[in-house]
């Protein structure tokens, strides 16, 4: 999880880039996250109401927030915290609880400016010089995506040993969604693609009733979220049969495309090289149509966020950078198949984050 150290180090690499010469008042979840570990408990009364951070020049940092968002608050990082009231229990809310804050903008008779909302003259500066901090992580951010990972294993592990003809989609997600529940100690989010793919119609969703049939392709592409900061790999089952001759061969040519990928994963090396890596692979024997999206991209704080790996990639690798590689073939009469890994990308190549096996069976 991020530590306190960490926070602070980012605030000050924030304030060398700024020089702010007044306090710098942020209120973008992520902006939070980043810089005093506050993400509300999703399973909470408090999901939906935030808070804002207020950073001196000097460095002291200030938490306001809604004083009703659960535990959340005791895991943030703060020189001082102070919660608003909105509701007690005792007596009605304070108005609009989507307003409870408004006072904290309005310190001292002054009128302050939310310097990351996105209508405000500074915004653009800010997410622009934020974005470029995030993407090296930090080892206090790396441990966190740790954790999500080590869930999302778990959620893997399960697949593969439980997944089974006439099962829905829906019980495939419930039985992963609590699994990886189980590997984190406390309540996450699950989110991603759940879904057969009998080809390009559908390479993915959410899941739905679809009952699953001996044979079909079932892709597994989901993040599982603890403190705003995520997990996204992928590995394709083929339920209840042995894969065919065609499943096989999409299979192989993924599993080649991914370590031609991971050739390329250093620091210093072109976005568009890694793209090219993974789609000349299924150029070279002609199927290159049926690779339609990216070849993977950052992960983080958000998901996707930089680099990309697409057809008109900028920029290059940097060390710290989080990415993904995820190649996938979808062709009508054989099914869909797509396989992912994470990895931190390092000066000389990469450590690989994700530990799930991936296999059709």
């Amino acid at each position: 999880m991020l530590t306190a150290a960490g926070c602070r180090a980012r605030v000050s690499r924030l304030l060398a880039a700024l020089r702010p010469a007044e306090p710098l008042l942020l209120g973008d979840p992520l902006h939070l996250r980043y810089f005093a570990n506050w993400s509300v408990d999703p399973f909470s009364l408090g999901a939906d109401f935030g808070g804002f951070l207020k950073i001196d020049p000097d460095g002291k940092t200030t938490l306001y927030y809604d004083h009703r968002t659960s535990k959340s608050v005791d895991l943030a990082f703060a020189s001082e915290r102070v919660g608003v009231k909105w509701y007690d229990g005792q007596t009605p809310g304070q108005g609009p609880r989507r307003m409870i804050l408004r006072d904290v903008v309005e310190l001292a008779g002054t009128r302050w400016h939310v310097h990351d909302a996105v209508n405000d003259a500074d915004a653009a500066v800010i997410h622009q010089i934020v974005g470029e901090m995030r993407r090296a992580k930090d080892p206090d951010e790396i441990a966190a995506l740790r954790a999500c990972m080590r869930a999302t294993d778990a959620g893997h592990a399960w697949a593969r040993a439980n997944v089974q003809p006439g099962m829905t989609e829906l019980d495939v997600y419930a039985g992963i969604a609590a699994e990886c529940t189980r590997a984190a100690g406390h309540p996450v989010i699950v989110y991603g693609d759940f879904a057969v793919s009998p080809g390009s119609a559908k390479r993915g969703g959410m899941a739905t009733n679809h009952v699953i049939q001996p044979g079909e392709t079932l892709i597994l592409d989901f993040s599982v979220v603890i403190q705003g900061y995520r997990s996204d790999f992928t590995n394709t089952l083929v339920v209840g049969a042995e894969p065919t001759v065609e499943q096989t061969k999409l299979f192989d040519l993924c599993v080649a495309a991914m370590a031609a990928g991971e050739e390329q994963l250093r620091a210093g090396v072109l976005c568009q090289t890694v793209y090219d890596a993974v789609r000349g692979v299924f150029a070279a024997v002609g199927l290159e149509k049926a690779f339609p999206h990216h070849a993977g991209h950052g992960l983080g704080l958000a998901h996707p966020e930089p680099p990309f790996f697409v057809a008109r990639s900028e920029g290059e690798l940097v060390a710290g950078d989080v990415v993904t590689l995820e190649p996938g073939l979808y062709v009508d009469g054989v099914g869909g198949v797509r396989i992912e890994h994470n990895y931190l990308v390092t000066e000389g190549g990469f450590e690989r984050l994700s530990g799930h096996e991936i296999a059709l069976r």
